[in-house]
């Protein structure tokens, strides 16, 4: 399978370095990308929304010699989401790692505070204790020094979905800093945040218990859940 990798926030494709080797070692292709405007602190962010992080997957995908495993975490679940809506033929499953679809007109969040129209890495005190699970001073001190602004339009640029298909490809979420049960809870309860998954048709959840950088934290572990999710 070629499996296309989807940094959340802050982050580019070196945050998946602890990952990548055991797919590739399991047999697949794998890219791990750097987003429009994540490629250093000194890169232009300005004008780059939401869709600008969409069409780069999309781009990927339609690169790829046959069907595409997007992994998307954080707000690269948003990324991921609007790339199946655009390529759903072509995406063979998603996987969702401590983040959801984004549904069509909501955005990733107009709440983090904003510089010139970036993002810088908050405090910790922005984060809830859930989401720093097994991120120790070194961890925190790690991410901190890879952490690149965000451009502000990502966050706040509306999500723009029209393909109904979309809810057809078979998409897992891994969740970690809230537990599986939790978000069964909200599909039920028809919660806004999980109104994408409550339409799909071959959904699955599954718990790998840490923080929010399972990727960081738990590595092995989050490369094993990627794995079955392929099956």
């Amino acid at each position: 399978m070629h499996i296309v990798l989807v940094p959340g926030f802050w982050l580019d494709a070196s945050s998946w370095d602890a990952v990548v080797p055991g797919l590739r070692g399991a047999g697949h292709t794998v890219e791990a990308l750097t987003l429009p405007g994540l490629e250093s602190r000194d890169a232009d962010r300005s004008g780059i929304g939401l869709r600008d992080h969409v069409d780069a997957v999309v781009a990927r995908v339609d690169a790829a010699p046959g069907p595409v495993a997007l992994v998307g975490h954080s707000g690269g679940g948003a990324v991921i989401s609007g790339a199946a809506d655009a390529r759903p033929d072509r995406v063979a499953r998603a996987i969702y790692v401590d983040t959801g679809p984004l549904a069509d007109g909501a955005i990733i969040s107009d709440e983090w505070e904003s510089e010139g129209g970036e993002i810088p890495f908050p405090d910790w005190s922005a984060f809830d204790a859930s989401e720093l699970v097994d991120l120790d001073e070194a961890g925190r001190e790690h991410l901190r020094a890879i952490a690149i602004p965000e451009p502000l339009g990502v966050s706040t640029e509306p999500q723009r979905l029209g393909d109904e298909r979309r809810f057809s490809v078979p998409t897992t979420i891994i969740a970690c800093s809230i537990p599986a049960a939790t978000l069964r809870e909200l599909i039920d309860a028809g919660h806004p945040f999980m109104a994408e998954v409550g339409r799909m048709h071959d959904v699955e959840i599954v718990e790998l218990a840490t923080g929010h950088w399972p990727q960081l934290t738990r590595p092995r572990e989050l490369t094993a859940e990627i794995l079955a999710a392929l099956g």
